[in-house]
């Protein structure tokens, strides 16, 4: 796959994701501020492409600090974070990147004659290290939820849950990935996905480019391929997973739940650990980004409704757990209870 980001020694290179299918551009986000204006107007998204792009920003723009001392610098330091942390509100990956941002940050600080250039060069590296593990879970989750999902038929994707939401291989789509080099004869129905068209714009282009066999779908037609037994089983990703089991998913991704629930098919959630969420109770307590109206109101420049007219658009639903059939980690797969499990697999990480 081409990159979705990597650092440069002139910035952050970004694969532009609103130009995508027809165009295959990159931007060059040379300061902090342009960072976080790719990551508010989309053209990097995907929680765990989002959270490593906010690493890099920090990383940048503390290599860019005219700070003289380091007391300045970690003023600097805080606003950068702040900056990043106001960009979307619902991914939990960018808070937890920052946050491990801020703990190497304080971890360098309190070492006896550290520099400034010292601490530019680790904060690179740490981003860098985020960047090679973002991979790493994405085809260790890809092992595990393989064998999850049908050796041959249709299964059903909503939003872009790939390389393309991720450093790379993708979290849903990487499943996918790994289910197809395990063998399994799969075709996969991409949700087009509105009002951004994730699903149409980028899930087909990306699964495409992999040989991978994909029908796009209107949001509205999956309940009538799923009564016609074309989908055996669904899977997406995630930008919030909360203690109790809720997910936070693109826009649709509850209906299309409940739909797979109605008919018997089993449905599943592929995240990094760095997208649960232990610290939110419930889907209830996740914030919900609203969108610009005009993401309903045009497309493509033209204006589809009427002046005037009220529009509504959250970014994200909530998915309830009772409908999750497993939440695939990269520490592994876990099944309802959900907070039992959640707080098992995370004591067990503690415990090394």
């Amino acid at each position: 796959m081409i990159p979705t980001l990597e650092w440069t020694r002139e910035g952050v290179r970004l694969l532009d994701q609103t130009r995508l299918p027809l165009e295959e551009t990159f931007v060059l986000a040379s300061s902090y501020q342009e960072v976080a204006d790719a990551i508010t107007t989309m053209i990097v998204r995907g929680a765990p492409a989002i959270g490593v792009s906010a690493a890099m920003g920090v990383a940048l723009g503390v290599k860019h600090s005219s700070a003289a001392n380091l007391a300045d610098l970690e003023t600097e330091f805080k606003q950068i974070c702040q900056v990043l942390a106001a960009t979307r509100p619902t991914a939990v990956n960018l808070f937890w990147a920052i946050s491990r941002m801020g703990v190497r940050f304080a971890g360098l600080l309190s070492q006896s004659g550290i520099t400034i250039d010292a601490i530019r060069a680790a904060l690179i590296d740490e981003a860098l290290q985020m960047y090679d593990e973002d991979i790493a879970a994405c085809r260790a989750m890809g092992a595990h939820g393989a064998v999850l999902l049908p050796t041959t038929g249709g299964v059903l994707t909503h939003c872009n849950a790939g390389a393309l939401a991720t450093c790379g291989y993708g979290t849903a789509l990487g499943v996918i990935r790994s289910a197809v080099e395990l063998g399994h004869q799969i075709q996969v129905y991409a949700d087009e996905t509105r009002p951004f068209l994730q699903g149409a714009r980028l899930t087909a282009w990306e699964l495409m480019h992999d040989g991978i066999p994909t029908t796009v779908l209107c949001d509205n037609m999956a309940a009538s391929l799923m009564r016609r037994g074309k989908i055996q089983a669904v899977i997406v990703g995630a930008d919030r997973i909360a203690a109790n089991g809720d997910v936070a998913n693109k826009i649709g991704t509850y209906g299309v739940a409940v739909l797979a629930r109605e008919h018997g098919i089993p449905f599943f959630v592929a995240a990094p650990w760095s997208t649960i969420d232990l610290e939110t109770a419930t889907g209830d307590d996740i914030p919900i980004e609203e969108r610009p109206a005009i993401e309903v109101t045009h497309h493509g420049g033209k204006q589809l409704t009427p002046n005037g007219a009220s529009v509504v658009n959250p970014a994200f639903d909530v998915t309830p757990a009772k409908y999750v059939t497993a939440i695939i980690t990269e520490l592994g797969v876990l099944r309802a209870p959900y907070a039992e499990a959640l707080q098992g697999l995370e004591s067990a990480a503690a415990a090394g």
